[in-house]
Formats: C-alpha cells, structure tokens, sequence
C-alpha cells in the first residue's frame, strides 16, 4: 500500500499518544470494540457461534469484553496459555494445538475438571488421541476432541479425503474417555491471498471439503456437531459458508498491515499501534526506539506480507505525512524519509504487519478511551511456552 493520498493518510491519525515512556503498545477503545461488535454480528447473523482466538491479545480483559459480546468461549494455542483463562473461569475453551504426549495437558485438563471448564482438544494422528486419551483417564474426565482437517495450508491436520480420517474419528468416537467434538480446520493459506476472489474460493473450498467428510462420517454412523473453521481472512474477507457451525478469528480484535493489503480492513479499522521515540537522523533514514524486540520481524502471519515492517505516522500534533518501516536491528527501527524528517525527540506511531506477534513481545498495553486517559491492560498469557 503506497501511501500518497492524503485523505488515506488521515486515516492512520488518532488522538495523541499518551505521555509515557516509549515504545509501548497503544489500544483505541473505539475501534477495538467496533471491531469485536462486528464479528460478533457478523457470527450471530449467519448463525454460527463466535470463539475467538487469544493468541490475538492473550488478554483476560479483552476476552472478557468479547464473551460480554457473545463469544461462546475462547480458542488457546498452548496448554500454559490456555490455563490462564480456565483459571479465570472461561467457560469453554478449545486448545487448538496438537498433543503428543499427555502430561503436556495434565494442569490444564485438572484444572478445567475442577472448574467445571469445557475443554475441546484437536488431534490429527493416532498418537495425539492416545495421548489425550492417556491424560483424561488418569484424571477420571471424558475430553471432547476435533478431528484437525489440513484445507491447505500444510501444517497439521489429516487430508479431507485421507481414509485415515475416518479411521481417527472412529477411533475417538469409540474411545470411554473421549467425545468425538467434529471437524476443526484453520485456513491459514488465506493470508497468502492475492484478490478477494482468491480468498472468497479459498473460504468456500474449505468448508466444502468439511461437509464433505462430515457427510462420509455420519453415513459412518459418527455424529459430527460441530464443524468449526478459524482464520480472520475468510472470516471478514468472505461470506461464512453455510454448514458451518463455529468460528474461531483472532487478529480481527486489533488488525494490522496485513489486513490492509487483503483489503479486509482499512486503516481507520486498526486498534492497535506502536508508539515510539525518534532518536536519530542519518541522510535517508530517521531511526526510532522501536526494533525487532517491539515490532517484531514478522512480515505478516504466516510469512505473509510485502516490504517493510510497518506505517509510521505523526503520534502527537505534527504535518500530515507517512513513512515506511524499512529495516530493523533489536532495539531500533529504521524509517526511510524523502523530503524533512520528524524532529528528534518527537514522536510517531508504527502500524505493525502483524499485530499478534507484536502483542507477544509486552507484559502490558495501553488502552486509550474515547475520554483521552490511559488503561494498562495486563497481557496475562504472555510468556506462556508450553
């Protein structure tokens, strides 16, 4: 996105930064809560039940106002992650990660067993059901488990037209300790889209191939309940397909630059910047106190994404204009510039690719209301590995 337009441009301009010290994460209530209602309607006008992703935020504040809404429940990545928010009495979560060894999951499903949590795993080969297995008969538990469905993104998950599919649902569904939950699958391959043409075939090819071995497994005599699909791409970039049942977006909270280039969000819709110091000026480049260790390096999910590391704008009272984040060391970015750089000491806020990952780099983030004070809203699940 090549920013020249100027009213594209106004379009990156918030409130000023708060008066603390940088770089730190910053929050705008208003476009974060418009971008959680809208999901949220968007699920609940097609009939389907929202669980969000925290990998997003990792914030029990921010899924909170997101059950508020609606949300059924929340969507985990590791089992560390997942505990805080059992510990905080969510009451459903599925743990969208694969298992292979079950003490992995032993605080997490103790947990959620004195709770009265539900707790949903994915497995996509014999091991992980017999490790799940394993970890909810020793705590005396029966686990509910998706069948993980691979739609193309080649990363975990069994072929839809695998035999082994039908093999590993059997053999959950047969299982005394385990609940055959339905098909899980994760678009991930939409991040890559070219057109919104791509994304829309790349939504529809996924739910058809869902439906299609959820119909060869209820002429199999399995109950499929839940058909769930998770990706913010295909979720605000397409129609939600008919036959699904449950969605699980994450990066739709704060969207980023990537979201932008899908044309899945413009840049009034992005919640979420950083905000940082410039420190120095050389002949092309103004560098700030922002590098890799607070943008992160990612070019966007998934690999995703094109040059740069973010759009820099003016954070406090300043001229209109834009500037690219070209390169990164740890701790400082380095912001190409053409005609006046920013004045030392003065301020700008970064767009980052990927919000997600930028999020995982701070204990804490700012939360700006509407009324111009300053929110520290805790990351809760940051730092959790395992």
């Amino acid at each position: 996105m090549r920013l020249t337009d100027s009213t594209l441009i106004a379009a990156f301009r918030r409130p000023n930064a708060a008066d603390l010290p940088t770089p730190y994460v910053e929050l705008d209530e208003i476009r974060l809560m418009s971008n959680l209602r809208g999901m949220q309607a968007r699920a609940d006008a097609s009939g389907v039940t929202l669980r969000p992703h925290i990998k997003t935020h990792k914030s029990l504040a921010i899924a909170r106002r997101q059950l508020d809404l609606g949300a059924v429940g929340v969507t985990a990545s590791k089992p560390e992650e997942a505990l805080v928010f059992v510990e905080a009495g969510v009451p459903s979560l599925t743990l969208a990660y694969p298992i292979v060894r079950p003490e992995k999951i032993d605080r997490l499903v103790a947990s959620a067993k004195a709770r009265g949590t539900e707790l949903l795993l994915i497995a996509a080969h014999e091991t992980g059901v017999d490790a799940i297995a394993a970890a909810a008969a020793a705590l005396g538990v029966r686990l509910g488990v998706f069948l993980k469905v691979d739609v193309g993104l080649g990363r975990v998950g069994v072929k839809p037209q695998d035999p082994a599919a039908l093999a590993l649902a059997k053999r959950i569904d047969r299982h005394p300790h385990l609940a055959f939950a339905g098909l899980l699958s994760h678009a991930g391959h939409a991040y890559g889209s070219k057109s919104a043409e791509e994304l829309a075939n790349i939504a529809s090819a996924e739910a058809r191939d869902l439906l299609e071995l959820a119909g060869r497994l209820r002429q199999a005599g399995i109950d499929v309940p839940r058909i769930s699909v998770g990706a913010t791409p295909t979720c605000l970039g397409a129609p939600i397909p008919e036959g699904v049942t449950e969605i699980r977006p994450g990066n739709y909270a704060f969207l980023d630059r990537t979201a932008l280039r899908l044309g899945i969000a413009t840049p009034d819709d992005l919640s979420l910047s950083v905000v940082a110091t410039v420190v120095a000026h050389n002949d092309s480049h103004f560098i700030v106190d922002a590098g890799s260790k607070s943008l992160s390096s990612d070019l966007g999910a998934h690999g995703s994404g094109g040059s740069g590391f973010g759009i820099a704008v003016c954070a406090d009272d300043c001229a209109q204009a834009s500037w690219e984040v070209e390169r990164l060391s740890e701790e400082h970015g380095f912001v190409r510039f053409a005609d006046a750089p920013p004045a030392i000491g003065s301020r700008v806020r970064i767009f980052p690719n990927h919000s997600c990952a930028v999020v995982a780099q701070f204990d804490n983030v700012t939360l700006r209301p509407s009324d111009g004070g300053a929110v520290t809203l805790r990351v809760d699940a940051r730092g959790r590995q395992t």
